[in-house]
């Protein structure tokens, strides 16, 4: 394996990793490590929570807004990247997320369901920074969605809450 194979594939684990963590900062709530995960000019298309063309600091203030009482879970599977350069790359990943409010708190746009569980796809673009690879560009694509509806059984007690330091812990 040649030395710019080893970089490619350090790129794509990179990529990957950013993934993981707009999902998991998402679902966490952890919005200002979310923040950080974006380029400042980074731009967004087909999300509920902003409209098409928003800035970074409108998107996280609409997607932590609508998502602060839900319970969001996030999956992203198969990315498919390609690279136009060293620095600039874009990439498609199915996803499929299931967005759940306390009961009479779901966003006017989905009166008489407490959430929906939806299938389909990430269209983004990336960019190296000085600090590593970030987001320069999302679009949200939807196959479909099945609405949970407002009789859907009650949210449960969690057993073992996210530790957001858990990765930073030395033991």
């Amino acid at each position: 394996m040649s030395v710019t194979d080893i970089r490619r594939q350090a790129d794509i684990t990179a990529i990957n990793e950013l993934k993981a963590r707009y999902c998991r900062y998402i679902d966490t709530k952890q919005w200002d490590a979310f923040r950080g995960l974006f380029a400042d000019d980074t731009s967004f298309e087909g999300f509920g929570s902003a409209p098409n063309g928003a800035d970074v600091d409108t998107f996280v203030r609409g997607v932590s807004g609508r998502l602060e009482k839900a319970v969001s879970i996030h999956h992203c599977h198969m990315p498919e990247i390609v690279f136009f350069d060293e620095n600039n790359a874009r990439g498609i990943w199915a996803m499929m997320d299931y967005l759940e409010w306390p009961k009479g708190k779901s966003p006017q746009e989905a009166q008489g369901a407490r959430g929906f569980c939806g299938y389909g796809h990430y269209e983004e673009q990336y960019r190296r920074e000085r600090d590593g690879w970030k987001f320069s560009f999302l679009r949200l694509t939807r196959l479909r969605i099945d609405a949970l509806s407002d009789d859907h059984p009650e949210l449960r007690p969690v057993s073992h809450p996210h530790n957001p330091q858990w990765l930073l812990i030395g033991d």
